[in-house]
């Protein structure tokens, strides 16, 4: 036995009447008009209100802030004030002078509260790392230019020293 042929039509007629969406629209409508309405003369009595108080003579109460995130607050700028009068061009125009093609800065870390600078770097030789500490603690923008620790890169076949120093800003507070 063969199976009867279904036919489906799957555009279903409109059951319902067009005329309640539109009610509930036309409501809709009705009940954003009445609180735009509303909305508007509360915003006006606010103003009023406000006005008043300013002839009055009558300021907002001023909300007071904890006296620990006042101090909080004057140390972070403090904090930002120090790193910003750094003498950063000074000491980028120190440390590229005193470089060669024989070192490379690797890291530079300003410590603004203590106003020091650790450097971090890589020379090709020991001479050459010398030679550079020399000659940065020769500068005029730097003082107790001091050797924190070097050692020479063993994996890398051309066996460059790495180091770290710690120098002072002249005139440091």
């Amino acid at each position: 036995m063969k199976p009867h042929r279904l036919e489906l039509d799957y555009v279903a007629p409109p059951h319902r009447s067009p005329w309640a969406g539109v009610a509930v629209l036309a409501l809709a409508l009705g009940v954003a008009a009445s609180v735009t309405v509303h909305y508007g003369s509360v915003r006006r009595e606010l103003t009023a209100a406000e006005a008043a108080r300013g002839l009055l003579g009558e300021a907002r109460p001023a909300r007071a802030i904890p006296r620990e995130r006042l101090e909080d607050e004057r140390r972070q700028v403090e904090a930002i004030v120090r790193q910003l009068t750094l003498p950063w061009a000074q000491m980028i125009e120190t440390i590229e002078g005193a470089s060669t093609g024989e070192v490379a800065v690797l890291q530079m870390q300003p410590e603004a509260e203590q106003r020091r600078l650790r450097l971090t770097g890589e020379a090709k030789n020991r001479e050459a790392m010398l030679k550079y500490v020399r000659r940065l603690d020769e500068a005029k923008t730097l003082s107790e230019v001091h050797l924190v620790s070097h050692q020479v890169q063993l994996d890398d076949p051309s066996r460059p020293v790495q180091f770290a120093l710690q120098a002072s800003f002249r005139g440091a507070q």
